[in-house]
Order: C-alpha cells, then structure tokens, then sequence
C-alpha cells in the first residue's frame, strides 16, 4: 500500500472489529488482515496498548488445552472508536474533494 497505516488508524480497526463481538488476538490479526497488510507482531502491542488505556478488557478462556486471550471493548473503548469514526470521515472527504478537485472544503 502506498500510503502508510497509523498507529490510530490500526486503533480504529481493532476496535471497529470487536463492536460486533469479543475476539481472540489471532482471529482479530485475521479480520484486519483481510484488508490491511499487517504482520501479527504489529497487531500485539496494538492490543496491549488499547488494554493499558482502559479501551479493552481481557480474559483468559481454556481452549484445547491452552489459553485463548479474548479481548472486549469498553464504554471507552466505544467512545474513542466514535471520535475517530467521525475525525476519519472529516478527514476522508477532505482528501476526496482535494482529489476530486473541489478546493472549497473544509481543511482538516
């Protein structure tokens, strides 16, 4: 990809996949892979970091022998995924009508 994924961007992603449901951290790498080219290790301290700020919460779940992390998103974690929902719309249309060629929008 050309242009380069931020650390708030990758944020969003991760809590945008647990709105619809708690997630073990190999299958939350799987969905974002789907449409971000990232290693799994860059995923890791993503998730470590939204814990720390109280943006998700975790529990350990035996599976097969071996614990599965799951991790949930919180009334913060919401509220942060709100914000940066609508700052990346802003932000998103701003570009557009730069490419578009409409110089009258709002800068960002």
């Amino acid at each position: 990809m050309l242009f380069q994924i931020t650390s708030a961007i990758l944020e969003t992603c991760v809590l945008a996949v647990l709105l619809e449901e708690d997630m073990y951290g190999y299958k939350i790498t799987q969905e974002i892979m789907k449409v971000i080219n990232i290693s799994e290790s860059t995923l890791y301290p993503v998730l470590r970091r939204l814990q720390q700020q109280g943006m998700l919460t975790v529990r350990d779940e035996p599976y097969m022998g071996r614990n599965r992390r799951y991790y949930s998103i919180t009334e913060k974690g919401l509220e942060y995924y709100r914000r940066c929902k609508d700052e990346w719309e802003k932000y998103k249309n701003t570009i557009d009508s730069i490419l578009k060629g409409d110089r009258k929008s709002d800068s960002i």
